[in-house]
């Protein structure tokens, strides 16, 4: 089984993407990526700021399986003008989930486990795998 997530912002035409991680750099952390998150979004509106998390699960059943079984989860939201709250990580500060005025990182952690782009591809994948198995 592999995974990736990342965040995709529309004003920045999806990035950062894959590169979620190291936005800011190999060696940069939470903090270094929020902060170029923030600048590269300096100037746009609250309207404009339109994002999501996004997660690919695949599983390969064996070494030589024609059809590995692939689920995706994506958690829409904003991104904030300013960080807040430490439940969580990565740019949790900063995303606003779609129907809440809080940022992930304010949730409570259950709630946010419920909610986010990989329980939505997790439970994607057990469907998948029951349908298959």
């Amino acid at each position: 089984m592999a995974d990736d997530s990342g965040l995709e912002v529309d004003a920045l035409h999806g990035r950062p993407g894959v590169y979620s991680a190291r936005y800011a750099g190999e060696s940069a952390g939470d903090a270094d990526n929020n902060a170029k998150l923030l600048g590269e979004l300096a100037g746009v509106p609250a309207a404009e700021r339109t994002a999501r998390y996004r997660c690919v699960l695949v599983l390969v059943r064996h070494e030589s399986d024609p059809v590995p079984l692939l689920a995706t989860g994506v958690w829409e939201g904003t991104i904030a003008f300013e960080p807040a709250g430490n439940q969580g990580f990565g740019y949790d500060p900063l995303f606003i989930p779609e129907g809440f005025s809080q940022r992930a990182a304010e949730l409570p952690i259950d709630l946010k486990n419920r909610l986010s782009h990989r329980a939505k591809a997790a439970a994607g994948l057990i469907r998948l795998m029951q349908a298959h198995w």
